[in-house]
């Protein structure tokens, strides 16, 4: 194993601890991963040489989960008018560029990016704060679990069993096996972190190991998701801040799908309990 993936691997796991338990550590981290993960996103974009609005893209990013954790909300729908608000910013921005070639491209990646990297990320925001009567931190710990463990499972996996590749065009190193090992150890690690979920009857541990196979599943296509962005732009990682693992975004990719998903359905099942 790389030395270096190793040093990186475990302060990931640090500083993902203590911002489990610790709320300013925790929004911290997130305002740090939203910045980096769009500034990584942006500088991939850029190479293909679109008009992007880089920076403005990263101010309305970070305002998304600065806005649900301090529950500053206009309206009921908030974060919708906030999305309409940034485009109609964005296009302002479009009006006074000299240049408007390539403007809805640019547009378009501009938002998306802001989607993709911040509001789908700050659905963890959501479940650390905002599901009524339960320990939110709990809920944040065992969705990160499940994702990565997945992740870490495929690529142990796929490395000693992988013989057929899942998608060669998209990402040459992934393999069903090791996709489905991942699956399997998602599986495993939510049953065993099922106390971590609140006391509900549906929460049977056959049900939860469903629940785990569903969501690091949902990791697996957000890895994959990711893979498509950097092969697009024709980069191997989308950064190279931790030494080992690439950028921020090669660690949070799955955490973009599972966690949106996670949230919704948590919130439906408190809900109707």
């Amino acid at each position: 194993m790389n030395p270096m993936r190793f040093v990186s691997g475990a302060l990931a796991v640090i500083v993902t601890f203590f911002a489990v338990l610790n709320q300013w550590c925790f929004i911290a981290t997130v305002c740090g991963i939203t910045i980096g993960g769009l500034y990584e996103f942006f500088y991939m974009i850029k190479k293909k040489d679109i008009p992007i609005y880089s920076y403005t893209g990263i101010l309305i990013g970070l305002l998304i989960p600065l806005s649900i954790f301090f529950r500053f909300e206009l309206t009921r729908n908030w974060e919708l008018l906030f999305i309409v608000c940034a485009f109609l910013l964005i296009l302002m921005l479009q009006f006074h560029r000299g240049d408007n070639r390539n403007a809805i491209l640019g547009l378009s990646t501009t938002l998306f990016g802001v989607l993709y990297v911040s509001w789908f990320f700050s659905f963890l925001v959501k479940t650390r704060l905002l599901l009524p009567g339960i320990h939110g931190a709990m809920l944040v710990g065992f969705i990160i679990l499940v994702t990565k463990s997945g992740d870490i499972g495929a690529l142990f996996i796929g490395t000693w069993l992988g013989r057929h590749p899942l998608l060669p065009k998209v990402s040459p190193n992934k393999t069903i096996e090791g996709t489905l090992g991942g699956i399997m150890v998602s599986a495993l690690v939510a049953v065993l972190c099922r106390s971590w979920l609140p006391a509900l009857p549906q929460f049977t541990p056959f049900f939860v190991a469903l629940m785990g196979a569903f969501f690091g599943g949902l990791g697996q296509l957000g890895d994959l998701s990711e893979s498509l962005i950097k092969r697009d732009c024709n980069v191997k990682d989308s950064g190279s801040i931790l030494p080992g693992l690439g950028g921020i975004l090669d660690v949070v990719d799955s955490l973009l799908f599972s966690a949106p998903a996670f949230y919704l359905y948590m919130s439906s099942a408190l809900a109707h309990s």
